[in-house]
């Protein structure tokens, strides 16, 4: 009886273990400070550059490769553990600890990436580092970025002399934002990169069906971008990839991290990648505000202001760009960007998908308080 007892304990003994060790993980992303004192600033740099470090000189993504092998395991366990019930029938003694078993491996897998990485959805961020208050922001205020952005536009597109755009090789174009990052380290030492890990992903063709263009592996600290997408996004998303590198898990500051180091890549073809992304994100939020104030009227002269605005090439590459994506649209990936969306609400990003948009008052702010630097 007693080392039935005994038994019992050890068979509890772990995920009991788990249990306290995820709780506590849990609570640590209550308190900022700390998140970005110790774990942001302090220890995860350095999980970041290591995992880099490993991972920089293999060709192919790593992740990706786990990515394979975990799926392919969950289908043999799965065909396993359904052969294993038809042959012996139900046990009650054998689904508890098949379910146990599964319950550890949710939970380690949680506290691996909560450590790895995930612990910076809870840290202080840009509003701290750079001292942006994130005050609101008016209908106004949105038009001016649009208007500044569109000019950035047209200015980047006259410098690059051919009517349709290049596509230079992606290792190239991952170069120049590495650089682009390596010069903005020298106002902002904190944005310090090392170890250059950007990787094609293998899964490219998957990207219709998963919504993505870009994706960042914490357990493997590489950063993937897709291939078969119009080559002028490429430097932008890997712009956004790199910054999740350095500990930025918000999509918003990741958008403007990215913005920042295209900035300082001395690349038009770079600059207008990040102008063509934040004009699209810059125009749904003029419609948003419109639509807050039920102005139809007003959405729509806008609208035609900014078209009449853009350059006749900047039109001309907006619109490939979205044919590109409309002949792939299907119906699984508004499902696996729902899936996403929750995801990011419940790691603290509390718009989901929207979150991206919010770049837009990253970028309103940090003009505002940086204007006369520029």
């Amino acid at each position: 009886m007693k080392a039935h007892t005994n038994v019992r304990i050890l068979v509890f003994l772990k995920p009991s273990l788990l249990t306290v060790l995820a709780l506590l993980v849990f609570i640590l992303g209550y308190f900022p400070t700390w998140v970005e004192e110790y774990y942001s600033t302090g220890i995860y740099p350095a999980i970041g550059n290591t995992l880099r470090m490993i991972t920089r000189h293999i060709p192919f993504s790593l992740g990706d490769i786990l990515y394979g092998w975990i799926f392919i395991w969950l289908i043999i366990s799965s065909i396993k553990g359904a052969l294993s019930w038809r042959r012996h029938g139900f046990s009650r003694e054998r689904f508890l600890l098949g379910s146990l078993r599964w319950y550890c491996r949710i939970l380690s897998m949680y506290i691996l990436f909560k450590l790895l990485w995930g612990l910076n959805y809870s840290r202080l961020g840009l509003a701290a580092q750079f001292k942006l208050p994130r005050n609101a922001y008016s209908k106004t205020d949105v038009i001016n970025l649009t208007n500044r952005l569109i000019d950035s536009l047209n200015s980047c597109r006259a410098r690059i002399p051919d009517t349709s755009l290049p596509s230079p090789p992606t290792d190239s174009l991952y170069r120049l934002i590495y650089r682009g990052y390596d010069r903005l380290s020298i106002p902002y030492p904190f944005l310090v990169y090392t170890n250059r890990s950007v990787k094609t992903s293998l899964y490219s063709f998957l990207a219709d069906y998963g919504g993505y263009t870009g994706y960042y592996n914490p357990f493997t600290g590489e950063a993937q971008v897709r291939s078969n997408m119009p080559r002028v996004m490429v430097p932008y998303v890997a712009a956004h990839e790199m910054a999740h590198q350095l500990g930025y898990a918000s999509e918003s500051e990741a958008n403007f991290i990215g913005y920042l180091a295209t900035m300082h890549s001395g690349d038009a073809y770079s600059r207008y990648s990040a102008y063509l992304e934040l004009f699209s994100y810059a125009q749904q939020e003029e419609i948003y505000q419109f639509a807050l104030d039920q102005d139809s009227t007003g959405l729509m002269q806008q609208m035609q202001a900014n078209k009449t605005r853009l350059d006749t090439l900047v039109k001309k590459d907006r619109r490939e760009i979205r044919a590109f994506f409309a002949q792939r649209r299907n119906r699984i990936a508004p499902a696996i960007s729902g899936l996403y969306d929750q995801y990011l609400r419940i790691n603290q990003q509390e718009k989901g998908i929207r979150s991206y948009d919010e770049v837009i008052g990253w970028l309103i702010a940090y003009h505002q308080r940086y204007e006369s630097r520029q």
